[in-house]
Order: C-alpha cells, then sequence, then structure tokens
C-alpha cells in the first residue's frame, strides 16, 4: 500500500497504529488506517497530543485520568476519545521516539514471533510485525482493557442514577383545579 504524504492529522476510527519512522534527525510517523496508510512529519506523541485536543481535552488530563482509573504510572494507556472507543496504548515509554502506539479496538489477537518481536493481527485481516515483547502487548492489552471497562462502568452507573432520578421526580401540581382557582377569586375565566 502506497503511503500517502499529510501536514497534519487527527486519530479517527479507522486508526489502526502509529509508528515512528526516522527522517535524519526529525521523526516522522507512519499512520495505518484499516484501509490507508499516511506519512506525517509529526511524531505518534505529537499525533496521539492533538488527537486528545481535537477532542477537546489534552494530553496530560487524558493521562492523569488513566493513572487515577487504574493506578498504574508506566506506560498508561490513553483515552483520545471514548464515543468511538479510540483507546490507544504505547508499547514503550511514550517519551521514546521509538514508540508505537496501537488502537485497542482494532487488535484481534497478538502473537509471540520470538523474544523481542510479537505479530498483532487486526480485524480488518491485516497483520504486522512489532519490536515489542509478546508480554508487553499482553499486559499493555490488559490495562487499555481495564480501563476501557472502568470507564464503561461509570458511564453505566451515572446512566442508572439518573434514570432512578427522573423516575422519582414527579412535577408539582397544583393543590386546586383551575374552577376552583377563577371561583375563589373571582377572576374571570378566559375564552
Amino acid at each position: 500500500m502506497q503511503e500517502k504524504l499529510i501536514e497534519d492529522y487527527e486519530i479517527n476510527p479507522s486508526t489502526m497504529f502509529i509508528i515512528p519512522v526516522k527522517y535524519g534527525s526529525k521523526t516522522y510517523s507512519k499512520i495505518y488506517e484499516v484501509d490507508d496508510v499516511f506519512l506525517s512529519p509529526l511524531s505518534p506523541l505529537e499525533i496521539i497530543k492533538r488527537s486528545c485536543n481535537y477532542f477537546g481535552v489534552d494530553y496530560e488530563s487524558r493521562r492523569k485520568g488513566s493513572r487515577n482509573i487504574i493506578g498504574n504510572k508506566r506506560k498508561l494507556p490513553i483515552v483520545v476519545e471514548l464515543f468511538n472507543h479510540l483507546l490507544f496504548f504505547p508499547t514503550l515509554s511514550p517519551c521514546s521516539k521509538e514508540c508505537i502506539w496501537i488502537a485497542y479496538k482494532h487488535v484481534k489477537d497478538y502473537q509471540r514471533i520470538g523474544p523481542q518481536e510479537s505479530l498483532i493481527i487486526f480485524y480488518n485481516k491485516q497483520s504486522h510485525r512489532f519490536p515489542v515483547p509478546n508480554s508487553t502487548i499482553e499486559a499493555q492489552m490488559f490495562k487499555t482493557s481495564l480501563l476501557k471497562t472502568q470507564l464503561m462502568q461509570r458511564i453505566e452507573n451515572n446512566e442508572k442514577r439518573l434514570s432512578y432520578i427522573s423516575s422519582r421526580t414527579k412535577l408539582p401540581q397544583a393543590l386546586e383545579t383551575t374552577r376552583q382557582y377563577y371561583s375563589e377569586f373571582h377572576v374571570k375565566k378566559p375564552k
């Protein structure tokens, strides 16, 4: 698949993974989507940060939120956008120039190829080799699953509370009927 050069990129539901590519002293990103491949002059972390901002929350807030929810401090998965299930996990420290970001929702399966290499099979039937131990992929998939589950449970609990509150709340009703009101206060009834 021929890659297309783009200046700017926001993560979307088709984004499967973002890998760093060295071009001289600069780190570019090769972005794999379900049906396309793009090359961007932005680093993978810059794309993650810009995408978080695009969806209304900065990257550091997303990191803090992930840490608060799953209690982990290293290689935290990031919720770029929850409605479309855009959760990405890093393969190394996000600050590392070799860090790859993988979309959790596109991973169908993964397997060990060697001590420092894994094969990930995606739902679109494509597969890709990553220079990452299988144990790292497994741990990152688990962390991301935990984050997603915790967030979805919180949303569901809030919806249940809201539903309970709205079913218990009744609109206030006047104690007297309209006819009683008009007769008591001798107000002419409008026609």
